[in-house]
């Protein structure tokens, strides 16, 4: 780039700097193209905001159901509403099937009643999450089968009737 072909162009600078050495490059003329989109002074070369950008993101990558079925567990409440939420919790959502951990067997089958009421409030404020149904489960009830000396069979229930 500079005159002699053995001085480093970090050198030559310094020296084209202090006047010692004038340079003697061309500048070559760029023609701007008029259908480059990385020419400046083109149309939508203007700043994004962050939030259309990771839209823009998260739209390309295909995270925008996933990003709707959290956003779904983690605004649960707001569908529920307050009390139902108090005695609920979302397990997960797979397949499109949303689990619903209920407190008691008496509030799952109370929100089994009203699930087309769930799903409408669902598919009204989420329609990305695509949940097709909802399963609701009771409390976990205890095991018979624990411990080291665990006979197989049906245990001591076989007993009750």
């Amino acid at each position: 780039m500079s005159d002699t072909p053995d001085v480093p162009e970090t050198l030559a600078t310094y020296l084209r700097l202090r006047g010692l050495k004038a340079p003697n490059r061309r500048r070559k003329r760029v023609r701007i193209d008029e259908d480059d989109p990385a020419a400046p002074f083109m149309p939508g070369r203007d700043p994004h905001s962050i939030d259309s950008v990771l839209a823009d993101l998260t739209k390309k990558s295909g995270w925008d159901p996933l990003l709707a079925q959290e956003d779904l567990l983690q605004n649960w409440k707001e569908i529920a509403g307050d009390e139902t939420a108090q005695h609920t919790t979302p397990v997960g959502l797979n397949d499109g099937v949303l689990t619903i951990r209920c407190d008691s067997t008496a509030w799952a089958k109370q929100l089994q009643l009203m699930r087309s009421v769930i799903m409408t409030q669902i598919a009204f404020h989420h329609p990305a999450a695509k949940v097709s149904s909802i399963r609701f489960l009771g409390p976990d009830v205890p095991s018979w089968k624990w411990g080291p000396r665990t006979a197989p069979g049906r245990g001591p229930r076989d007993t009750y009737g």
